[in-house]
């Protein structure tokens, strides 16, 4: 019997998806299951001399709302795995009902590379006892061979099994594979269903430290605040303010603290140091309330001199303890717009910054390009001159 012209034939597919886990023959290569881990236009290059930050977007298929409170919870397990794994840093992040936000710092593998116990300690946030006690055991044989002389080449033998599991790391695509094809593997089931759970491959943003990662960082936990779920970000469960506040001063909140600490003072020099959260969340608060109500906020700034604050030594937007910071004052009073630089820019930064990463990446770029930084325009105004953008966006602007 003829089948009917109507009928499309297809490939049987499988219920069972591949481990997330287990590293694929070619790593440039995603399963057929994969969750659009890497980017129809890849993202920048970092920058030569400054931390390699990205803000990631990742939407539902068909913006469809998928994700209650245990699937935001399980969102942030799965983060947190992936950030301890890959050795990345999470600066920022909001979990959305159809959409998520991460602003990630990819970190430089360390000097000299892991040790065996270094490497099964990161294999112990992704992977069950049982594999890492196998992996162990290989390593284990592998130095037995080299010590019998069985092995003529030690190490390279060594850092063959190493490279199987830290080509992972330290990685913007790669992070983002495991993290959003893992959450699948448990979402998929959970709701009885199959096939693609992102609407397409997530979009990046490179963004200069100081005052454009504070700004993105604000504009993330600002998230639940635009969309009218909560008053004020600190409420919102899952997101890196709202766990920086409501967390425990040990474990994921201590984390949270972390990175928007380096979110909002990386450009001087610190690190991942929550020591410091009293002084980046004073600057952070500030930039988050003139937002939240920049009408006020504009009403009073002719009565205040910037250059000359009643109190200078508990300003923290004076120009004389932290000259960088004034410029925030502007930029937050568009914060609750929706900023489409943000996750269409491909960079946003100083104008040197933009233009510096369009050399670098010159073959990104069309032929008649000839500079890197744009103006932003639209809801972006009020930034403009102080935060500029590798593309020149036209609508929806």
């Amino acid at each position: 019997m003829r089948r009917p012209r109507w009928i499309i034939p297809h490939a049987p597919q499988s219920n069972r998806s591949p481990n997330p886990d287990a590293p694929s023959p070619n790593p440039e290569t995603p399963t057929s299951t994969s969750p659009h881990p890497t980017q129809q236009n890849p993202p920048l290059p970092p920058h030569p001399t400054k931390p390699a930050i990205y803000h990631c977007i990742s939407r539902v298929v068909d913006k469809r709302f998928a994700f209650g409170p245990d699937e935001k919870e399980k969102l942030r397990t799965f983060m947190r795995m992936y950030e301890n794994f890959s050795g990345n840093r999470i600066l920022s992040y909001c979990f959305m009902s159809n959409h998520i936000h991460i602003l990630v710092e990819i970190t430089p593998p360390p000097a000299g590379g892991l040790t065996d116990r270094q490497l099964l300690d990161r294999l112990r946030s992704i992977q069950s006892e049982a594999q890492v006690a196998l992996v162990a055991k290989e390593l284990t044989d592998a130095r037995k061979s080299i010590a019998d002389g069985i092995v003529k080449n030690p190490e390279a033998y060594i850092a063959a099994i190493h490279e199987r599991f830290t080509r992972r790391m330290h990685d913007l695509s790669q992070f983002m594979q495991g993290f959003l094809q893992r959450y699948t593997l448990w979402h998929n089931p959970r709701h009885k269903r199959s096939g693609h759970l992102w609407e397409a491959r997530f979009k990046s943003v490179i963004v200069e430290n100081g005052i454009a990662a504070r700004s993105i960082a604000a504009y993330i936990d600002l998230n639940p605040v635009r969309a009218g779920i909560v008053e004020d970000p600190a409420h919102y469960r899952w997101s890196s303010y709202g766990e920086a506040i409501g967390g425990s001063p040990k474990g994921n909140g201590k984390k949270a603290r972390e990175g928007l600490v380096r979110a909002c003072l990386s450009h001087q020099g610190t690190g991942f140091e929550s020591a410091k959260w009293a002084d980046a969340s004073t600057i952070y608060r500030k930039i988050m309330a003139i937002a939240l109500d920049k009408k006020n906020a504009q009403s009073k700034s002719p009565k205040a001199s910037p250059s000359k604050p009643k109190n200078n030594k508990q300003n923290p937007t004076s120009t004389t303890s932290n000259p960088s910071t004034l410029p925030d004052l502007t930029i937050a009073t568009m914060l609750l717009c929706r900023i489409r630089y943000f996750s269409d820019g491909a960079a946003i930064g100083s104008k040197a910054f933009v233009n510096d990463l369009f050399e670098n990446a010159r073959n990104q770029f069309g032929p008649k390009r000839k500079t890197g930084a744009r103006r932003l325009k639209g809801n972006g105004k009020p930034a403009a001159g102080t935060l500029w953008s590798a593309r020149d966006l036209r609508f929806r602007i």
